[in-house]
């Protein structure tokens, strides 16, 4: 019977909640001494989460892994705010906090509370952890050399009096101790170049320095620089336990059963061997108008097999989450199914995991959000840069220039899902710019980057077997949280 009872509260967001379920099921498959409930936060407008979150109840997971649904709060006339996030996590501490009592409470037959685990936008709740006298974790679902931006930016406000949004247009590179290359100051994510987000978001990394422990979703064969430079930097104890991947399972439900998903692998099934080019941008990703235009030219010209997710953006008064286009002719130049109808397919909602595990996959168009990166490394696939918002433009420069595992579409593009027109780009990436990079992606077959690439991929798998790097910093993560329990 497990005799330690953890506590994992992730934000709602798919990358963040689906990275923290997994690393859940780590945890009480490795240990029977431990159990984990996973408080459920919900949006106050539905979301591509609710289906995955619905899915939980019914996954089938380890009787030592629990979910609870806390309540939805509908009021929704907030999330177009700069603070959405903020004060979504804030107004759900009384939620959080009665339902953790109810099991602090009923802990006495089925383990003691050992600790909480949270989301690296929840670091406000340590002081909840605190109230009932249990350590705190940090989940850090981007990578360590973002982590070691973040904890030198804070030092760099709070210490030294340095106003970090002076950096917004600016042309400067600048050094960072967990980048071994100067970080050009136009891939700085937005939250740090705006006055009323940068104190809020650099507190996250303020509060991360007073947790028991940080917990990161990379290895140390990928960042092993970044790594080492974190404890230099005031990080607590820091466990990399990465790559943590839902490899078994996709996270969306789609209403026919599942015959969307069927159809793309089998057209991918009748493509010859690493000669498709996949472009997809996220569960928040989409692109403008002019955009996609651009991008529709650039694949026919490039004259790639290619597999498209095109999104819809979402309306201006709603946030966050794209919807599947209804009729992609109106949104795609005249034509341009028809001309490509033998080489290419345009879909809406992609199956990413089993895409890029399909052998005839041969590159990857991608956001560079971090899970969608590691994915790709961890299948061998390389990959193209065309980032939009959050840390997606840092996360495409350390690809690119730091670990040379990336081709350069446009490191510095910016589309918010908020549309908050201080951080949007005015320009759209041009057709020939596209080109170039799909073709730099899948034409040079046996360039130093594939080996890369091909060399990253097996270490990925070997860090999270027994013995593995991962493996082991997984094990000294469970020692510590035993140790430490109340």
């Amino acid at each position: 019977m497990a005799d330690a009872k953890l506590l994992f509260i992730p934000t709602p967001g798919l990358g963040h909640l689906v990275a923290m379920v997994e690393m859940a099921k780590l945890i009480v498959d490795r240990d029977p001494r431990l159990s984990v409930t996973v408080l459920l936060m919900k949006y106050p407008f539905d979301s591509d989460v609710d289906s995955y979150t619905n899915s939980l109840a019914t996954s089938g997971a380890s009787p030592r892994l629990c979910f609870v649904h806390l309540p939805r709060d509908n009021d929704d006339s907030q999330s177009s705010s700069a603070h959405f996030l903020t004060n979504f996590v804030e107004s759900n501490k009384p939620r959080v906090k009665r339902a953790v009592a109810e099991l602090a409470d009923s802990a006495g037959s089925t383990g003691r509370l050992a600790g909480f685990v949270l989301d690296m936008f929840c670091t406000t709740m340590i002081d909840l952890a605190d109230e009932f006298g249990v350590p705190s974790y940090v989940l850090f679902t981007s990578s360590a050399a973002f982590l070691g931006m973040m904890l030198h930016l804070q030092s760099l406000q709070d210490e030294h009096h340095v106003d970090i949004t002076e950096y917004k247009d600016s042309a400067a590179e600048l050094d960072f101790p967990s980048l071994t290359n100067p970080l050009p100051a136009k891939v700085l994510p937005g939250l740090v170049l705006l006055k009323e987000t940068v104190r809020p978001f650099l507190g996250h990394a303020k509060r991360m320095r007073a947790a028991k422990g940080i917990i990161i979703n990379t290895f140390d064969e990928l960042e092993p620089y970044a790594l080492k430079s974190l404890a230099g930097l005031g990080a607590p104890a820091v466990y990399p336990l990465g790559p943590i991947l839902n490899l078994k399972g996709e996270t969306k439900t789609k209403a026919c059963g599942g015959r969307q998903g069927n159809d793309i692998m089998e057209w991918l099934d009748k493509q010859p061997p690493s000669s498709v080019v996949f472009l997809c941008f996220g569960s928040m990703g989409s692109l403008g108008e002019e955009q996609v235009k651009e991008m529709a030219c650039a694949l026919e010209r490039s004259g790639h097999r290619f597999l498209w997710s095109l999104r819809q953006a979402p309306p201006k008064d709603k946030v966050w989450f794209p919807s599947d286009i209804v009729d992609p002719t109106e949104a795609l130049p005249e034509g341009f199914l028809d001309r490509t109808a033998t080489i290419g397919k345009v879909i809406g909602w992609a199956p990413q995991v089993a895409v890029l595990a399909h052998p005839a996959i041969g590159g990857f168009v991608s956001h560079c959000g971090w899970n969608s990166a590691l994915e790709s490394i961890r299948f061998g696939v390389a990959m193209a840069t065309l980032p939009l918002y959050g840390e997606q433009q840092f996360n495409a420069f350390e690809l690119v220039v730091e670990l040379g595992l990336a081709v350069e579409i446009k490191m510095d593009y910016q589309r918010h899902p908020r549309r908050d027109p201080r951080l949007e780009s005015d320009f759209v990436v041009t057709a020939d710019v596209i080109e170039g990079g799909i073709k730099k992606l899948m034409e040079e077959v046996d360039s130093d980057r594939r080996k890369k690439v091909n060399e990253a991929s097996e270490k990925s798998r070997m860090a999270v077997i027994e013995g593995g790097s991962s493996y082991l910093s997984l094990g000294c993560l469970i020692e510590d949280i035993l140790n430490n329990m109340p």
